[in-house]
């Protein structure tokens, strides 16, 4: 499976939407961030395998 990155300022000029959630993934939660701006541009990793973003800075 081939994947694309790009920069969301890149891709979507200012309008670039990017939001983080948490969801239940296969009866488990899942920290899904998503640009939902665009079709199919989205990653999660599950909850406990996810940082705080207080932990993060």
């Amino acid at each position: 499976m081939a994947s694309e990155m790009e920069s969301v300022m890149r891709r979507g000029g200012e309008n670039g939407d990017v939001m983080a959630a948490v969801d239940e993934i296969e009866g488990r939660p899942h920290l899904v961030i998503a640009d939902v701006a665009r079709d199919d541009a989205w990653i999660s990793t599950v909850e406990t395998a996810s940082v705080s973003l207080g932990d993060w800075r």
